[in-house]
């Protein structure tokens, strides 16, 4: 995934290819954050990069109490799942 379309379109194909209900929740959950500050940074052509990746941890950290406990793990394995795209 060379931008940022790239990694939305690979969230969306998730819906396509039947993904796991927790799969799906958290890319969707992840997607919101990283659309969010990514704005920040540029358009969606942008490279996903460190500081991206540096904002969006943040803002996950700031907005865990959104979550219930198991909420906050699927989500947080499933960011750290997606860090090597960050570079």
């Amino acid at each position: 995934m060379n931008t940022l379309t790239d990694l939305y379109q690979h969230f969306d194909e998730l819906v396509f290819n039947d993904a796991d209900p927790d799969t799906l929740f958290a890319s969707s959950y992840i997607k919101g954050f990283i659309a969010l500050e990514a704005v920040n940074f540029g358009d969606e052509q942008q490279t996903p990069s460190k500081a991206l990746a540096e904002k969006v941890t943040q803002a996950l950290i700031n907005n865990k109490t959104e979550l219930t406990p198991q909420d906050q793990t699927i989500v947080n394995n499933y960011w750290l799942s997606l860090q090597p795209i960050f570079k």
